[in-house]
């Protein structure tokens, strides 16, 4: 049974935790260590074009800030999973492990539930624009 009273709360930190690793992924990890031009190297070694590198930084950024904020974060959440998704991708040649020698799958794959999860639950509490929802209909109750 879900515990209406918290399960907010619950979303709430389950959005405030994605939004944060998605930002410190994008501008930390990806501009900051290796900055964007290994980080198009990187897109590039891998049979990516360069400039997916570009995008995929856009979209981790924007879509971070709106979990944060409470934004549209089905949206958001719908958006990020397909980064997420191909950065298991990228990485399913190096082992289950993120600790391993270029990062495990098991991360970004745990990350991509994390999105799919958020898109199911919705915005959660103190949500600054909520995502619209449709209330169900009587004869669907």
């Amino acid at each position: 049974m879900i515990e209406l009273k918290s399960a907010p709360y619950g979303i709430l930190l389950l959005r405030l935790t994605t939004g944060l690793a998605l930002l410190a992924h994008s501008l930390l990890l990806k501009v900051f260590v290796f900055t964007m031009a290994g980080t198009t190297a990187f897109f590039q070694s891998i049979g990516l074009p360069g400039l997916l590198a570009w995008g995929v930084l856009v979209v981790e950024i924007v879509t971070g800030a709106m979990l944060i904020l409470g934004i549209k974060t089905r949206f958001a959440a719908i958006a990020a999973t397909p980064v997420m998704l191909g950065a298991t991708w990228a990485h399913s040649g190096n082992g289950w492990l993120f600790s391993g020698a270029g990062g495990g799958w098991e991360y970004p794959l745990f990350w991509t539930a994390a999105l799919v999860s958020i898109a199911l639950l919705g915005d959660g509490a103190h949500a600054i624009a909520p995502t619209a929802t449709v209330a169900p209909s009587a004869s669907n109750r």
